[in-house]
């Protein structure tokens, strides 16, 4: 009787460790990603901006933009 009794014991005490770490376990909160764009600089350099902190507004690149974005550096 006394190894039954044990057992018992043992097994209560042990779903109740476990029945206790499910409601102190919790999910750590999730992280909001911030959505970043890579944007490449006039002298080379790929840095990347949150798009929160870019205009609203889109504007085009013209022909003559593209055409004069690299600056040229004389010798």
């Amino acid at each position: 009787m006394r190894k039954h009794s044990r057992k018992k014991f043992l097994f209560a005490g042990l779903s109740l460790a476990v029945i206790a770490s499910l409601f102190t376990w919790k999910k750590k909160p999730e992280q909001e990603q911030k959505k970043t764009i890579k944007f490449l600089t006039q002298d080379g350099n790929l840095v990347e901006i949150d798009a929160d902190r870019l205009p609203a507004a889109k504007r085009t690149a013209s022909k003559a933009d593209v055409q004069h974005w690299i600056k040229n550096k004389s010798l």
